[in-house]
């Protein structure tokens, strides 16, 4: 019951830090789409922190579409790897999810890229709304920022994880196996 309060409340926090975000800066332009994919970033982690779900829905499972990732290479996943190396990104985001070499840490890591791309996922879709509703009332010009930069900062992170994930699940599979002998 506690928990489900505090879930309501972070929506709740989430609606009116986005209000106030449209109220200061307005819906048009790239600082309002930088601002509010960051708020809804930082938002959204805390909404999956506290929630704490396994997320084992078969919507994480790799899908035979995907080719092993090599529909995500095609779309340019490593050019995006190496874009987030450049901007330091990576180097942020191993400080705060270190890689070790051990069955608990991949175990993590892998129900981290859930809880990213889940993340990600609502972000997509709330900032699609968002483009979709500047588009219509200011004309599609002004919510390009909206536009590119769901793709940069959500689309592309979705692709990640789901390219990460299968290797993930592969180096966990390796680990399981050389313990049961």
């Amino acid at each position: 019951m506690k928990k489900n309060i505090v879930l309501i409340l972070i929506v709740l926090i989430t609606i009116a830090l986005t209000h106030v975000l449209v109220y200061y800066t307005g819906m048009q332009g790239f600082s309002f789409a930088f601002s509010l994919n960051f708020l809804l970033m930082a938002c959204v982690l805390t909404f999956t922190e506290t929630l704490k779900s396994p997320l084992a829905s078969p919507y994480f499972n790799e899908k035979p579409w995907e080719h092993k990732g090599s529909v995500y290479e095609s779309l340019g996943i490593h050019l995006f790897r190496k874009f987030l190396v450049v901007t330091g990104w990576e180097k942020l985001n191993k400080k705060t999810k270190p890689v070790e070499r051990n069955a608990k840490a991949l175990i993590n890591l892998y129900y981290r890229t859930k809880q990213d791309e889940l993340g990600h996922l609502i972000i997509f879709i709330i900032v699609f709304g968002f483009n979709i509703f500047v588009a219509f009332k200011f004309g599609i010009l002004k919510s390009s920022w909206l536009f590119i930069l769901n793709i940069l900062l959500n689309l592309y992170p979705i692709f990640l994880q789901r390219y990460n994930r299968p290797r993930i699940e592969r180096a966990i599979n390796v680990f399981s196996q050389r313990l049961n002998r």
